[in-house]
């Protein structure tokens, strides 16, 4: 059983500056990227993030695809346009997508994904195959595109950080 992520208080809306550098890391860019795409230092980027984290409850280590799902989840950012239909996905997977989308920790993404921790490389690679996703965060992102993950935060199954 792993401990829940986040507390009862509700999510603090994001300033105007907040939400548009949300809305680049929902685009999924990365820091760096935001950085050059807005002209700001990447101190300020890194502590708008750190912001970002704070008003969604977010642990401070937590991974860009949990900040990206809960910004989509709590309505602080447009939904994604979904790029194509959905692929076809097993429960497992749906249930490892989940789980990418809810848990920063490799052990955390496992057991919520019901893995052996040595499996959850290669089921996750396959996800990435399957869905034409580049990486985590942009998996995400097309996940909830294809309207595959919760847009409701209180609707996570216990999950952590």
């Amino acid at each position: 059983m792993t401990p829940p992520v986040t507390t009862s208080a509700p999510i603090t809306p994001l300033t105007p500056t907040l939400q548009r550098v949300a809305q680049h890391l929902a685009n999924g860019l990365t820091a760096q990227e935001i950085a050059t795409q807005t002209v700001l230092s990447p101190v300020t980027v890194r502590q708008y993030l750190r912001d970002i984290r704070e008003s969604l409850h977010c642990p401070s280590r937590c991974k860009f695809p949990v900040i990206v799902h809960r910004l989509f989840a709590a309505q602080q950012v447009a939904p994604p346009t979904a790029e194509g239909p959905a692929p076809q996905l097993s429960p497992d997977q749906l249930l490892l997508l989940r789980a990418v989308a809810e848990h920063s920790d490799a052990r955390d993404i496992a057991v919520a994904a019901k893995l052996a921790p040595a499996d959850q490389r290669a089921a996750l690679d396959q996800l990435l195959a399957d869905t034409g996703a580049r990486d985590t965060t942009h998996l995400v992102i097309l996940a909830h595109g294809w309207k595959l993950l919760p847009n409701d935060p209180t609707a996570r199954s216990g999950a952590s950080q």
